[in-house]
């Protein structure tokens, strides 16, 4: 296991009562539907994080980022430990699509009461 865990910041967008999500490709839970999200990088602020990261993952223009949690997260088999900063963002323009096709699989807005299954973590 790393020394130091990894700081990710993972995005919850919502836009007209639905939430976006992605089905992750080729990396720790694949083939899994999460949303968008990824590593805070040096000098940058977790929310900026999140409306970088909805960009380059789904296309989308968000707004009002606000924080929601944070939690703290070993995945032993992965080899892997991540504090991850929560972030709720509001949908503002764009259509939805996906940007890292290496990462991704598939990309949908979804009812709260009906995500898709199986569900990331």
């Amino acid at each position: 296991m790393k020394e130091r865990p990894e700081v990710g910041v993972g995005v919850l967008v919502f836009g007209d009562g639905k939430a976006l999500l992605l089905k992750r490709k080729g990396a720790h839970g694949e083939d899994t539907w999460c949303y968008p999200g990824g590593h805070l990088e040096f000098g940058e602020s977790f929310l900026d994080t999140a409306i970088r990261e909805v960009e380059e993952e789904s296309g989308l223009k968000v707004k009002n980022p606000r924080f929601l949690c944070i939690t703290n997260d070993i995945f032993k088999n992965e080899n892997k430990h991540y504090i991850t900063i929560f972030v709720a963002v509001d949908y503002v323009s764009g259509e939805a699509r996906i940007m890292e096709k290496e990462k991704c699989t598939d990309i949908g807005w979804f009812e709260l009461d009906n995500l898709p299954k199986p569900l990331f973590i």
